[in-house]
């Protein structure tokens, strides 16, 4: 009876034993399981605030970038009216660079010289900008302090640059920026010199007390639509006239994608297959009218064989082989072995530039990649051109005496306002800046300035 009672005993240890070391095991799991939930929920926070400071960060960059672009064109306008509007938008992109500027996790005195850069550039801008609201002509001293604050805005433009490779390499984190302060940062700044914002500091002191795609891209909204010509056609029509764009000997299926309701340009989207099993291409066609709105193609492109002329030439002749005639190739730019060209339609020797096409062609074969013709369809139709009553040599008249003209040609531009103002489009450089300078036809007004920017991989406007 003794051994039946230490049998029953130890099987009771035992059961214990294995109750509590389960009880051990669920309570590491539990322990194990609410620290991975705090380490995920910590990361994702940690994520989150990178991804802010990040988004600050490259504002503040696009933002610095405005300002000498402007501050570049403020230099080359020679009329009072654009004059203020080009400083009135030096003065509105400093504010907006000093706001995102102010979002990041650095302590204000290590950037001080930046902050009050900014600060000056906004102010002095101001101050200019009404002088020329008023029809006062500024003076040689305000041209050359526009000068002074445009080779400091490049200074900082390059720093700013150059922190962004930084940063993209992982060599500044800005979780370590939090923890360890912003040493790191504030050595990185010092590569603009220090002693040129003391002399900036210095020499506007007096001031301290008073805001591709290629060129005119940011117009081509517009609600008339004047291209998208014809009547309401269904989805089987759609689907007919994709596979004739895209090529019907190329084509092994194609299927619908649903519909574009809430775009610009309500549309029918497909996808389609080719033959050779490669890649896809997506394409998307106007309900009204049956127009090619969008079509793009994600192929990789290894090898570059073709030239950037011949690229600008099969774009031409693939436009004409789908009753798109009369385009002229006007900016580009090339990433990964594929160039994406600006169309503009001519008109009698009149560049068009609301109505904007733009291709992307590959640099291994000259395939035909993509297309979008928003701008086109849009904004396209056949102008009654208005009577030149500004002369060409007249026109020259208004230029800065400082451009040295390359080119000049007539053109139609868009507005602020979606109008369309026709002008003398003068080509010009000065010291190693290019410029675009847009001369009224009808009045001598002087309408707009963009700067040209000449790249490694294309030519674009700003």
């Amino acid at each position: 009876m003794g051994k039946i009672k230490q049998k029953v005993y130890d099987w009771k240890n035992r059961l214990q034993d294995r109750h509590m070391l389960t009880l051990i095991i669920v309570l590491i799991a539990i322990i194990i399981g609410i620290g991975l939930y705090t380490y995920k929920k910590q990361m994702e926070y940690r994520q989150a605030s990178e991804n802010d400071y990040n988004m600050a960060f490259y504002e503040l960059v696009d933002y610095v970038q405005n300002v000498e672009t402007y501050l570049a064109k403020s230099l080359i306008s020679n009329t009072p009216e654009h004059g203020a509007e080009t400083l009135t938008h030096v003065w509105r992109e400093a504010n907006l660079a000093q706001s995102y500027l102010a979002r990041l996790p650095i302590e204000s005195n290590e950037l001080s010289n930046t902050s009050k850069f900014l600060n000056q550039v906004s102010d002095y801008s101001y101050t200019l900008s009404r002088k020329n609201i008023y029809n006062e002509a500024l003076t040689q001293e305000d041209l050359n302090n526009l000068k002074e604050l445009h080779s400091y805005a490049i200074e900082l433009e390059n720093t700013l640059n150059q922190l962004s490779v930084d940063i993209n390499d992982g060599r500044i984190s800005w979780g370590e920026l939090t923890k360890k302060g912003s040493s790191v940062f504030s050595q990185q700044v010092s590569n603009i010199s220090k002693d040129s914002f003391s002399n900036l500091e210095e020499n506007f002191h007096k001031y301290s007390g008073l805001i591709y795609d290629g060129a005119f891209s940011e117009h081509l909204t517009n609600p008339e639509r004047k291209g998208l010509t014809g009547e309401e056609i269904e989805e089987n029509k759609a689907k007919d006239i994709a596979t004739q764009f895209i090529g019907k000997d190329k084509i092994k299926e194609i299927n619908s994608n649903g519909n574009s309701e809430n775009s610009n340009i309500p549309s029918y989207d497909f996808i389609a297959k080719l033959n050779n099993n490669e890649h896809d291409f997506w394409i998307s066609v106007s309900k009204k009218g049956g127009h090619i709105v969008f079509m793009n193609c994600n192929r990789n492109v290894e090898t570059e064989s073709i030239t950037q002329e011949k690229a600008n030439e099969l774009g031409k002749q693939f436009l004409e082989s789908r009753e798109i005639k009369n385009m002229k190739e006007t900016y580009y730019i090339k990433q990964d072995g594929i160039v994406t060209i600006n169309y503009a339609y001519m008109q009698n020797n009149v560049i068009m530039y609301p109505d904007l096409i733009k291709l992307k062609v590959a640099l291994d074969n000259g395939e035909i990649l993509g297309i979008e013709t928003t701008g086109y369809l849009n904004s396209h139709e056949e102008r009654n051109l208005q009577e030149v009553k500004i002369t060409k040599e007249k026109a020259k008249e208004s230029l800065n005496k400082d451009l040295q003209i390359l080119s000049e040609n007539l053109a139609m531009i868009p507005t602020e306002y979606k109008t369309e103002v026709l002008c003398w489009e003068f080509k010009g450089k000065v010291e190693d800046r290019e410029f675009l300078v847009y001369i009224n036809t009808q009045t001598g007004k002087e309408e707009d300035i963009l700067v040209i920017l000449n790249t490694p991989n294309g030519t674009l406007t700003m």
